[in-house]
């Protein structure tokens, strides 16, 4: 029988000897790989320079509402660090997350800057929000602008905000809160939420009610949506009704916190809230104060009654007859400005508003706009001449030091980050500053809200 073997079958087990490659082959490959590597080399440069030049890009924000900028004071609660009260991690303390963004990206703070609300989640970072007119800056006049800081005033860059413009009735944006590094929130009258840091916000339908005050602690926002009638920037007059909601700092949910807290009665009056670490308030238009735990959902209950009369809302939704203001869980504060500065009694509480006590009525000069209750137990009053202090356990209240002179018409917000550190700012958004105190509130520096300063 004939052999089936394919004759080249001892060809693969027999050795090879490799040819030669022609000449200039090394060379060839040599200088192949040194195109390649100066081609790498081009695109990381130019990748590098698309990364820097979006740092400093500033975010172009269109305004869907023209109209000029009412002037009009922070209306944040006064009874607590200007952004939420204490956290799990303590007064003003910050609440970050594992998931919160680095430090965002920021460009020039637009010119014009008009800051309407402040917002600190510890000693270093805050942000500000306001309207700003600047040519190519906005689609129309005026609209909604953000600053960041991450050094405690020293410096501001620009941030993202939400397309929105200035309070009109039902629309627009005046008041900012921050949680932590990621979660935010812009307010009054409507409502935006920011999950990034304030990269992205995103609006929250509110069924036609609007957003008069907005608080966050622990892991939780709480808001009191109102039924309102107030035209222009008086976006919180006229209100028949409020009702307290709360969501999720990372959700969007929101939702009634319960019946006691539900359709409260307007009337002449607003309502405002009040929050610690672990306990909240809200003060109702008829002077009925509910309280209840910031943790898990829970309906808050009455309290008690405060000493006087909530009074209607002054610009950005604060009461005018009575600031309420929480040092601890516990530990309450009432002030009751008077007409015309007729005497401004001051009422304290030491069992979360069941019973109150005479405090040192507060200095009659000058309209009180603003209160604020450190964790130490200070209480600083925002006025329209300056802004006043009453040192815990002092008996006699004293103006503070201001670095420079007051801004015309005085101060429309105080808040008390910290025992130590607090925030302030101008009745008229058009002073562009911010103020800061390092010592108890006993001495106030400006902090002009533009780009870096020398």
């Amino acid at each position: 029988m004939a052999d089936r073997r394919d004759d080249l079958d001892p060809w693969p087990g027999g050795r090879v000897e490799p040819l030669p490659p022609p000449p200039g082959t090394f060379e060839l490959i040599r200088r192949r790989a040194r195109r390649r590597k100066l081609r790498r080399l081009a695109v990381t440069a130019g990748a590098a320079a698309a990364v820097a030049a979006a740092a400093v890009t500033v975010p172009q924000v269109v305004s869907l509402r023209p109209g000029p900028p009412a002037p009009q004071s922070q209306a944040g609660n006064a009874s607590s660090a200007p952004s939420a009260p204490a956290t799990g991690t303590g007064p003003g303390g910050l609440a970050g997350s594992a998931s919160a963004p680095a430090t965002p990206p920021g460009g020039p703070v637009p010119a014009n800057f008009r800051p309407s609300s402040v917002t600190f989640i510890g000693i270093h970072t805050g942000w500000v929000i306001g309207q700003a007119g600047t040519p190519g800056h906005c689609a129309t006049q005026y609209c909604t602008s953000m600053a960041r800081t991450g050094d405690a005033g020293k410096t501001w860059a620009g941030v993202p905000a939400p397309l929105a413009g200035p309070p009109a009735g039902p629309a627009g944006v005046s008041q900012v809160r921050f949680l932590n590094a990621a979660d935010g929130w812009a307010f009054g009258p409507q409502l935006f939420a920011t999950h990034d840091g304030g990269q992205d916000w995103t609006a929250v339908d509110t069924h036609g009610l609007r957003v008069t005050d907005l608080e966050a602690a622990g892991d939780r926002a709480f808001g009191v949506f109102a039924s309102c009638r107030g035209g222009g920037a008086a976006y919180a007059a006229r209100c028949s009704s409020f009702t307290l909601y709360s969501a999720t700092a990372s959700g969007s949910g929101w939702a009634p916190v319960g019946a006691a807290t539900t359709g409260l009665a307007g009337g002449y009056g607003t309502a405002s809230l009040a929050l610690t670490g672990s306990r909240g308030y809200l003060l109702a238009p008829d002077g009925t104060l509910y309280a209840g735990p910031v943790g898990p959902v829970a309906a808050w209950q009455r309290a008690g009654r405060i000493p006087c009369a909530a009074g209607p809302a002054q610009a950005g939704g604060q009461p005018a007859g009575a600031l309420l203001a929480a040092a601890s869980a516990a530990d309450l504060v009432v002030v009751c400005p008077s007409p015309g500065g007729a005497g401004n009694p001051v009422y304290t509480s030491d069992d979360g508003g069941i019973a109150w006590r005479d405090g040192v009525a507060a200095p009659a000069a000058g309209t009180i706009a603003s209160t604020a209750a450190s964790p130490a137990g200070t209480v600083v009053l925002a006025t329209s001449q300056g802004i006043d202090v009453l040192p815990a356990g002092s008996g006699t209240w004293q103006a503070a030091a201001l670095d420079g002179p007051a801004p015309g018409g005085g101060f429309g917000y105080v808040g008390m980050t910290t025992a130590e550190q607090g925030v302030a700012l101008p009745a008229d958004p058009a002073a562009g500053t911010v103020w800061f105190t390092f010592d108890g509130g006993l001495s106030w520096r400006p902090s002009p809200v533009t780009g870096p300063r020398g």
